[in-house]
């Protein structure tokens, strides 16, 4: 009669409750759907309408965007820039051009912006030297 006694004692210590574990799962399901979009720190740009996709495969680490604003703000890397600072920006790509030589710069714009912002990007790239650049686009915009 005793052995019987001690196997089913055995048999309730053999489940294993998961109810904790799935609270935690929740509790970091929920923490990250918090700070997911607290990440991305860019500008709210509505993009022009653009051709087709781009399918290259690029190094996303040899890519540097800069965003422009309809009213003429400049973000890149989280930080923001004023039409002054273009020299130091457009100084500081040139550094990492040179020690990087596949670096890209992407040119987000909004639509609703005046050209002449993108222009000051680009003529200021020029002067550096920096020629791998590309204006981005919504291509599912048409």
């Amino acid at each position: 009669m005793r052995r019987f006694s001690q196997r089913n004692s055995l048999v309730t210590l053999s489940d294993i409750n998961i109810t904790p574990l799935l609270d935690l799962a929740f509790v970091l399901l929920i923490i990250f759907v918090i700070t997911t979009p607290l990440l991305e720190q860019s500008m709210n740009l509505k993009l022009p309408a653009g051709g087709t996709e781009d399918k290259r495969k690029l190094d996303p680490r040899d890519i540097r965007t800069i965003e422009v604003g309809a009213n003429g703000q400049y973000r890149m890397a989280g930080q923001d820039w004023t039409k002054e600072q273009l020299p130091q920006l457009a100084a500081r790509l040139k550094s990492e051009h040179a020690r990087n030589p596949n670096l890209l710069v992407y040119i987000r714009a909004d639509r609703k912006g005046l050209y002449d912002y993108v222009a000051a990007v680009l003529y200021r790239l020029e002067q550096s030297g920096l020629t791998q650049v590309s204006l981005r686009t919504d291509p599912s915009a048409r």
